[in-house]
């Protein structure tokens, strides 16, 4: 019992695809797993088969007229509504059963935390976390990260921290939780008046009862490895050492990458690597080794997502990649040919350095700047001093 780690994945979930054209391309999932495959990261794993999620998991999270409008979609077209139609959010065949499944893999994984079967779970088609309650969003129908923290709640966990480091703000599963004690959400993106969905100011704090449950900390564009590293260690540590998580839930989105089309960060493979070991070891310190992983964005499909998440499969899996790592002929070869005229990275590095300064108190530049918002805004919430650099 425990000490186990587990990968969720069935090939199915490939079935998820909105569209040849639409950003959020399954490809990018299937080239992630045969790359953790070819470089030996998924030897000896147990790799899990998820069931569709039950209509009772789904309703912890979603409208029951919200799972109607899905499961008619495909016959009764853009009028069905709840934000279903749209250029975001495409109507397809089968959609509820597609959305269903991933949202059945988020909660497979939490299953394996919360009966001790695992301390350490990952499920990459997870993470759409834009979906709320009564509509689709942002490429989300079913909002897997929100099913699998209320499947926990529901199940006996009373303290979870929800941690997003999508380039994208978490808002959905924000909205779900904004005013439940019992969840932490904490979402590092770009800031919100330069980037969809123009939510997640650091005012942004939780509702009456859970004040200081919701932690937001925008980033400037252009943020880079030095930077991001810089705003998280200025705030997450602390306020996950205040909260005493059970369960760490991390959405994991490939799009801070300085490559993603639809954003403006500038992070590296290297850097992503490094914050997911800050990941890993913040579960270690913080909530007993609980650890549920889940994809996210990250529309580089070629260059950035497979490497990004085969790094955070072995990091998650414990089995440490050398960056310098060649990528195996076979993969590139196929990759190429999917790709058409994307050119292909050969290694599993950006090489670039991953290190960063830690925040002394100063406000010297934009980022500073974000630290302070966030600690001042959330800080004393948790009886933290905002000022002190050790809290």
């Amino acid at each position: 019992m425990g000490n186990q780690h587990v990968v969720v994945w069935d090939e199915s979930v490939l079935e998820y695809d909105l569209g040849g054209e639409h950003p959020l391309h399954p490809v990018r999932l299937d080239l992630t797993m045969r790359l953790a495959r070819a470089l030996g990261v998924l030897d000896g794993v147990d790799v899990l088969a998820p069931e569709p999620a039950t209509e009772k998991d789904l309703l912890r999270a979603h409208a029951p007229e919200y799972l109607e409008a899905v499961r008619s979609a495909p016959t009764v077209g853009w009028e069905v509504g709840h934000g279903l139609g749209t250029a975001d959010n495409p109507i397809f065949d089968r959609m509820h059963e597609s959305a269903s499944l991933i949202a059945g893999g988020s909660r497979l994984a939490a299953e394996q935390i919360v009966s001790g079967r695992a301390d350490r779970a990952i499920s990459i088609s997870g993470g759409l976390h834009h979906a709320m309650a009564d509509h689709a969003s942002g490429f989300c129908i079913y909002n897997d990260c929100s099913v699998a923290i209320a499947w926990m709640l529901a199940n006996g966990v009373e303290r979870i921290a929800y941690l997003d480091i999508d380039v994208h703000h978490g808002d959905g599963v924000q909205a779900a939780f904004y005013d439940d004690p019992r969840v932490l959400t904490i979402s590092l993106h770009q800031h919100p008046r330069t980037l969809w969905p123009s939510t997640g100011y650091p005012t942004e704090t939780g509702a009456s009862g859970a004040d200081g449950r919701s932690v937001n900390i925008p980033l400037p564009p252009g943020t880079d490895d030095a930077g991001w590293q810089r705003a998280f260690h200025a705030v997450v540590p602390s306020v996950l050492d205040a909260f005493r998580p059970q369960v760490l839930v991390t959405q994991c989105g490939a799009d801070p990458h300085r490559e993603d089309p639809l954003a403006d960060l500038a992070l590296s493979v290297d850097g992503q690597r490094a914050i997911y070991r800050t990941l890993r070891d913040l579960a270690q310190r913080c909530a007993g080794g609980k650890w549920l992983a889940l994809g996210g964005g990250g529309y580089s499909l070629f260059r950035v997502v497979p490497r990004a998440w085969t790094h955070l499969l072995a990091t998650v899996l414990d089995h440490e990649l050398d960056p310098a790592t060649s990528l195996p002929a076979d993969w590139v070869a196929h990759t190429a040919r999917v790709a058409g005229n994307v050119a292909i990275p050969t290694s599993m590095t950006d090489e670039c350095a991953a290190g960063f300064v830690p925040w002394d108190g100063t406000v010297d530049s934009p980022v500073d700047t974000a630290i302070r918002d966030a600690r001042h805004a959330v800080f004393p919430l948790h009886g933290l001093d905002p000022l002190d650099r050790r809290d």
